[in-house]
This record gives C-alpha cells, sequence and structure tokens, in this order.
C-alpha cells in the first residue's frame, strides 16, 4: 500500500488565465516601411484609452523616387564609369509628423491573440530637396591648352542644354553634395490602412500594416527638368508596407 502512494504522480493543474481587461497604457514603437517610391523610418508614441483603441504620435524620415527615374551607365575617357538619372534635378526627402488613431475590430481578449483593426493619421509634412549634381566633361584652357576636365554642376535653370547633353554626363557627383543647399516646402501628409498586431496583450509590439499613404503639397516639387512630356506633381499617393515593433508599459 506504501509503495502504491509512493509511486503516484501528481500532475498539476493548468490554469487558463484571463487576461480580457488587463492594458498597458502606454507604448513606443518603430515603423519600418517600404512603400511604391521608396521607403521610411518613423517613431510612434502611444497612449492605450481602451483595449481596442490607442491614440499616437508620429515622426518619419524617408525618400521618394518618381517611378520615372531611371538609371544610366556612362563610361568616359576622363572620369571612368559612373551612373545618373537623366533629367534628375532634387532628390526627394520627406520629413513627416502626424497624430493617429489605431482601433481593432476583434477583441483582445488573450494573451497569444491576433487583434485586426485599421488606422488613420494627418499631419504636416516637409519635402526636404536636395539638389542633384552630376559631374560633367567641360573643356578648359590649361596651360595654353584646351583640355578636358571634370566639373561637378547643378542645375540652375539655364544650363539646360549641359545638363541634358548625354555626351558630356560622366556620372552623379557623390551623394551628400548639396545638402548644405537644401530647400523645403510644406504640404500635408496622411495614411490609412488596416492592421494586425500579434500577441495583443504582450509587452511587446509586433504588428504588420498595409494601406494607402499620400503627401500633397502646394506647388509642384522640382524632381526632373520639365518638359512637354515630363511634368512634376504636388500629389504623391502610393501602397505602403510596414513592420512594426516596440514595447508597452503601464
Amino acid at each position: 500500500m506504501q509503495a502504491a502512494i509512493s509511486q503516484r504522480v501528481i500532475q498539476p493543474k493548468l490554469v487558463e488565465i484571463d487576461w480580457k481587461g488587463i492594458l498597458y497604457k502606454k507604448e513606443w514603437s518603430i515603423d519600418l516601411r517600404l512603400h511604391e517610391n521608396g521607403a521610411a523610418i518613423a517613431y510612434n508614441s502611444g497612449k492605450i484609452k481602451a483595449y481596442d483603441k490607442t491614440n499616437y504620435y508620429h515622426v518619419e524620415l524617408g525618400f521618394t523616387k518618381d517611378p520615372r527615374e531611371k538609371t544610366q551607365s556612362r563610361i568616359s575617357n576622363i572620369g571612368g564609369s559612373g551612373t545618373f538619372t537623366y533629367g534628375k534635378i532634387n532628390s526627394f526627402l520627406n520629413l513627416r509628423a502626424g497624430v493617429g488613431v489605431k482601433k481593432y475590430l476583434s477583441e483582445k481578449e488573450k494573451r497569444r491573440g491576433v487583434a485586426v483593426g485599421y488606422t488613420y493619421e494627418i499631419g504636416p509634412s516637409l519635402a526636404l530637396m536636395k539638389p542633384y549634381y552630376l559631374d560633367v566633361i567641360e573643356v578648359e584652357i590649361i596651360d595654353n591648352q584646351m583640355r578636358p576636365v571634370l566639373n561637378s554642376v547643378k542645375y540652375d535653370g539655364e544650363n539646360d542644354e549641359q545638363f541634358l547633353n548625354v555626351n558630356s554626363i560622366s556620372g552623379r557627383s557623390p551623394f551628400f553634395k548639396g545638402f548644405d543647399e537644401m530647400s523645403v516646402r510644406a504640404g500635408v501628409q496622411g495614411k490609412v490602412g488596416a492592421h494586425i498586431a500579434m500577441g495583443a496583450f504582450d509587452k511587446y509590439v509586433k504588428a504588420f500594416e498595409t494601406g494607402f499613404m499620400f503627401d500633397v503639397y502646394p506647388t509642384k516639387i522640382p524632381i526632373f527638368i520639365e518638359s512637354e512630356a515630363v511634368k512634376n506633381s504636388r500629389y504623391f499617393v502610393r501602397v505602403y508596407f510596414n513592420i512594426q515593433l516596440g514595447s508597452r508599459k503601464n
């Protein structure tokens, strides 16, 4: 009898914990976003108002490429080989800020559950335009002789012929050239998308988003030299995909 008792195995009882109603008060997250014509990285600071609603502030830095931008290769006798985008006069960077809402349609009942909802955001957008420099072959008089030299030039509104002459272009200048000459234009940005959160009650934020984003400016953003066939725009609407990682706290 004693041997039988000593061999008895006691199985622990599994307890199902109800996590519904347990909320963190705040969260922060980093966005890694890809869209049709560029990418961005962002920071979000949110306040959890209820299990199904979070209000947040957003700041973001990214870049936008015009879908018409085509990289060309060029081999030069004096400048080696290089690449450039024909007709481009500015690189277009974006600095965005905004306020937004995440709203869940499914209940966040379980710690390992998936919450599905939507998000929307609105706020200011700054277009940061960096001059696009080209390495151009020019002829100069050196030691009383005409010699080809390589000069870095930007578009000034009057050098169309030089800037569009493929035969004289060696390639683009270093990317960071022109950062001290940036111009800024203010506009409005926004987005609306589907939001899928993994582990809705976890300490860590793990979510995916996809939807539409837009930037609108009062005047055209000068990315290209304009012609009858090429026109710049002040509207930018794109499909985006976003990975969101962060943490929640009380």
